[in-house]
């Protein structure tokens, strides 16, 4: 065995026996503070208990039973799948698995019944439950399954997104004759580091940490969670330090035993806090110390561990779980947020190393959030369900001392740095409430009440693309051709027919795009305008996307400002700002590695305003980013504005996941949460400000309902009518084709503001054409020319 343990401690650590315990405690909640913010996380899990034997004989343990005439050894498949369906109806999204070290070693019934079940061993058994339990209910096991060898490690491991194993102790002493681990051999403490060694090789997210009050030393405390912590310098596979307090149980060696103090439990948090810097998990069990959890978030933790609301803490049942609102209540009144994570922590969600197995990774994922933590609503971009609540009847308090003043420093018009903008995307309960009022309050101050719309048309000309992004389930090529609609490139007849329609009902402006068909070259672009325009000379061309432009630029080897250029002259209005998705090239090479890069992305959009044509501009969110990505986007939008001043508006576009080609294959979000959804909106009118001064919700994304929470948060626009949308359809969105002014007005009043039409560059549109876009007749049904044989 190559196991770390600590003996000899530095000097500073040694010094945490003595240091004085409020001066102790106050810097270990300032290092929480660095690591966690405001955020204090839980696990809703599932308790299941699946075999209570165990051959060790730890003297303050209940759990452990020895067998009883009629009871199983084990519980069944079908008691399993009972108690996790009770909590995925719950709402819960782990499932605990607990058990007994090896009782088939001890007892001849448990090896028995296994045997009889077709399972060598309780490990086997427990592998077949964890992956019945995931595919029945998608329930993420967890697994405490004691000391292990590297085999059963593997085996647990691909049905498992992380393990626990508590060191309890690292003194060899608690082992010896009339210590409490006396005559249990997986209690021995190189046996349990070795265990956790393994896990560290094998790369499997552990839960580990303490049981203080059995007898150890306050050195042996502090050796302990150093032993831990030199694990995990080395392979930083421990993803959570629980501290837990021993409670004596009757019928127990230990019943007459002193329980831990308050004292002794708040300094051994700050101890682990210490020992362990900002970043780690430190948790410790609520319901083991009732009335003590300001004390113990004040004492450095920041996780509350696992609570459930179905199932009994079968290892302390004296101690029931609180419940989760007053869990809840309790947090905050410590000044934090109560957050729901998952069993496996952000970090080993996100980093490059294969911390959990792909068929595991596609479940995990559909069930986070941009920071990683648990997707607690179940409202989805596109979809008709409903908005969830946020409580706006009993708010949650204001966490953020540094909110304050950073919403008055983007009040004043000053530039938010990266970091502060993405404290602001940080912002969950009463904070999220302040950054929407304050959002809002700025569109008031540069808006004002009024929301404007455009009359307008999408046409997209064809749905052919020879670039392979995988969020796209617009486009058609080769493989593409199970997913929504048939290929088509349309004739330059029915590109005007539909121009001609949209200006006889009132549009100011057809908005053109497409997939990039092999075919196409610049001239391709080149002629599209000056068709409409000579059809339509009063109707305003805002066209094709800068991948477009750098397609159409390359294929006639020319330079972008000469062939943007060309395109005026040709009638090309304005330029949407779209194939922007993340701006950020890391996001880029997962999501599009074959589209042009952020940098070119910006190249065309400046040449463009260089050459007098301004540009929209958008983001793409909610699939494989996180919330580091959308500011560096923002960022770079406002240099990109303040250098030239050419954006009009700022369009966030939520992902809409159901048929996008990455979220059927691979492991991807479900688009945004509604609160981060409604955040990017407000966080842009804030981060943007005073560069960029209209910001637009997208109604066929958010909805007309989730359109409003986002105008009530920053944005003064609505965007087009459309008309004809096909890109969120082909990805499943079910908010229609069309927004025509007479539902986009009444919308408007419902929320007392004042509606108004306007033109692409937001100017007023002539009397006669606002007049036509009322009550205009139906439109006839559209005619996608088939893609030609050869094309």
């Amino acid at each position: 065995m190559n196991v770390i343990r600590s003996t000899n401690l530095s000097p500073d650590i040694e010094a945490l026996t003595s240091r004085d315990i409020n001066d102790l405690l106050s810097s270990a909640a300032s290092l929480r503070d660095q690591g966690h913010g405001s955020v204090v996380t839980y696990s809703r899990k599932v308790f299941i208990p699946l075999t209570q034997l165990c051959r060790d004989v730890c003297h303050y343990c209940t759990f452990a039973q020895v067998p009883k005439a009629g009871q199983r050894a084990y519980m069944t498949a079908e008691e399993v799948l009972e108690i996790t369906r009770q909590g995925q109806a719950a709402g819960c999204k782990e499932a605990l698995f607990t058990l007994g070290d090896k009782p088939e070693l001890r007892f001849r019934v448990a090896a028995d019944e296994l045997k009889q079940m077709g399972y060598g061993s309780t490990l086997e058994y427990v592998a077949s439950m964890a992956e019945l339990v995931f595919k029945e209910t998608g329930l993420l096991p967890h697994i405490n399954p004691g000391v292990m060898n590297s085999e059963e490690m593997k085996m647990l491991k691909s049905v498992s997104v992380s393990m626990g194993l508590m060191l309890e102790s690292a003194s060899e002493r608690l082992c010896e004759k009339g210590g409490p681990h006396y005559g249990s051999p997986d209690k021995v403490p190189s046996v349990r580091l070795e265990t956790l060694r393994l896990a560290g090789e094998l790369g499997v997210p552990m839960t580990s940490g303490i049981l203080i009050g059995i007898g150890e030393t306050r050195e042996e405390c502090i050796s302990s969670l150093c032993s831990l912590r030199d694990l995990h310098e080395r392979y930083g596979h421990i993803q959570e330090i629980i501290v837990q307090n021993f409670r004596a149980k009757p019928g127990t060696k230990m019943s007459d035993a002193q329980e831990p103090g308050a004292e002794y439990l708040l300094w051994a948090i700050a101890v682990a806090r210490h020992i362990f810097g900002p970043e780690m998990s430190i948790q410790a069990p609520p319901n083991l110390s009732p009335g003590q959890g300001r004390a113990m978030i004040d004492a450095g933790i920041n996780d509350w561990g696992g609570v459930s609301p179905v199932t009994p803490d079968f290892v302390n049942p004296e101690a029931p779980w609180p419940q989760i609102e007053a869990l809840s209540a309790e947090t905050a009144k410590a000044g934090k947020t109560l957050v729901e994570r998952l069993a496996i922590y952000p970090k080993y969600i996100f980093e490059t190393k294969e911390w959990l197995e792909p068929k595991l990774r596609s479940v995990v994922f559909e069930n986070i959030d941009a920071d990683g933590y648990a997707r607690t609503d179940s409202w989805l971009t596109g979809s008709q369900t409903p908005l969830p609540d946020f409580g706006v009847s009993n708010p949650m308090p204001h966490v953020q001392n540094e909110l304050s003043r950073l919403l008055s420093k983007a009040g004043e018009g000053l530039d938010l740095s990266h970091g502060e903008v993405e404290i602001l995307f940080a912002s969950r309960g009463g904070d999220f409430t302040r950054v929407c009022e304050a959002a809002d309050a700025l569109r008031r101050d540069i808006n004002g009440d009024t929301i404007t719309y455009a009359v307008n048309r999408n046409i997209n000309y064809t749905n052919v693309c020879y670039f392979h992004c995988g969020f796209c389930a617009f486009s058609k090529g080769k493989k593409a051709e199970e997913l929504r609609g048939k290929p088509y490139d349309l004739d330059m007849s029915e590109i005007l027919r539909r121009v001609g329609e949209a200006r006889a009902r009132g549009a100011t402006e057809v908005c053109m795009q497409g997939g990039i068909h092999p075919s196409y070259t610049g001239e391709t672009y080149l002629n599209i305008c000056r068709s409409v325009k000579q059809a339509f000379p009063d109707i305003h061309i805002h066209a094709f996307s800068p991948l477009e432009i750098w397609h159409g630029a390359e294929t006639l080897g020319m330079s972008l400002p000469d062939y943007l250029g060309k395109m005026r002259e040709a009638g090309l209005g304005t330029l949407p700002g779209t194939a922007a998705e993340i701006l950020d090239d890391e996001i880029r090479d997962v999501i599009c590695k074959d589209k042009i890069n952020a940098a070119q992305w910006g190249e065309v959009v400046m040449a463009a305003h260089q050459v007098g044509i301004k540009t929209t501009s958008t983001i793409m969110f909610g699939h494989v980013e996180r919330p580091v990505h959308w500011a560096r986007h923002l960022l770079l939008l406002r240099d990109i504005q303040k250098t030239t001043g050419g954006i009009t508006e700022f369009v966030p576009l939520p992902f809409v996941h159901m048929e996008a080609p990455f979220y059927l294959k691979n492991a991807v979000r479900k688009g945004p949460t509604f609160r981060e959804a409604v955040l990017m909106h407000a966080v842009a009118r804030l981060a943007l400000h005073p560069h960029i001064t209209n910001i637009q919700t997208s109604w066929t994304k958010m909805g007309p309902e989730g359109a409003k929470a986002c105008l009530n948060a920053g944005c003064n626009d609505l965007g087009g009518t459309l008309m004809n949308e096909s890109i969120s359809r082909a990805a499943g969105s079910s908010h229609g084709q069309e927004m025509p002014p007479e539902d986009m007005e009444a919308l408007i009043a419902s929320m007392g503001r004042n509606a108004k039409q306007r033109t692409t560059l937001y100017e007023t549109p002539p009397i006669c054409a606002q007049e036509a876009s009322f009550n205009a007749a139906p439109l006839n049904d559209i005619i996608n020319t088939p893609l030609k044989k050869g094309k």
